[in-house]
């Protein structure tokens, strides 16, 4: 599964069909699962093999299961889907008062991973659903790096920046700032001509993402836009809770 032709459609449906049979948290042995999809035994093994070495399944003498880093992603994708859920209406509110485009992100490792994108403008933006920008050059990953947690934050502020990055790591004075404000500032570090305000999505001990809106620098107005981008986000928040009242913090 590993040259050119290994990626076809064909052979991406019958790795689909086989994790489809792992529905429930079923095990099963390489002989059901051949006779469940009717693919034939040797095909059946060799993606069982690699699905194996990629962490995706898990062996147990003669059964397979999906894997434990299987179950986390699907967790992971639950929670994202709680929070598009819980903003985009907020978002669009957002949009509507301000008439600046508006996102939603989270961080994944060095960068932000927007979850939605809700208006255009006149000056293109890199951003897209689903696409990445390297954190510290963004006012989402700024304030999301800020809220990560103590540790994390300290790592960020200490840590000497990726070439990848294009700029220096955050200084731990804007850290505490903007920890402090609860409000992320960007200003042309990411895109020539646009400037930023985000802030984060949770409370005082959990950041669960960060919502910002972004336009031309002469029509980002800092101090009342931090209003309502702060506003949006505790809405966000709140509504994220309303979703998922067993993990209810505060």
């Amino acid at each position: 599964m590993k040259n050119g032709g290994d990626f076809s459609p064909a052979v991406i449906d019958r790795v689909a069909t086989l994790l489809d049979e792992f529905r429930g948290g079923a095990e099963l042995t390489l002989s059901e699962l051949s006779g469940r999809t009717g693919l034939p035994r040797s095909s059946t093994h060799r993606m069982l093999s690699r699905l194996v070495e990629l962490g995706w399944v898990g062996r147990r003498g003669r059964v397979y299961g999906l894997s434990r880093g299987m179950f986390e992603w699907g967790a992971l994708a639950q929670q994202h889907d709680r929070l598009h859920r819980a903003a985009h209406p907020i978002l669009h509110e957002l949009h509507a008062t301000t008439g600046l485009i508006v996102h939603l992100a989270v961080l994944e490792g060095n960068d932000v991973r927007y979850l939605d994108k809700v208006g255009y403008g006149r000056l293109a933006l890199p951003s897209r659903v689903g696409g990445r920008q390297p954190a510290s050059r963004t006012a989402l990953g700024k304030v999301l790096i800020a809220h990560a947690g103590v540790g994390r934050a300290a790592a960020y502020a200490t840590a000497a920046a990726p070439a990848s990055w294009g700029t220096a790591a955050l200084p731990r004075q804007e850290i505490a700032r903007i920890r402090q404000q609860r409000v992320a500032y960007e200003r042309e570090e990411c895109v020539a001509g646009i400037a930023c305000v985000a802030a984060p999505i949770g409370n005082s001990r959990t950041c669960v993402g960060a919502v910002s809106v972004t336009g031309p620098v002469g029509s980002v107005d800092f101090v009342p836009l931090a209003r309502s981008v702060r506003s949006a986000a505790h809405a966000i928040w709140r509504d994220h809770e309303e979703y998922s009242p067993a993990q209810r913090a505060g």
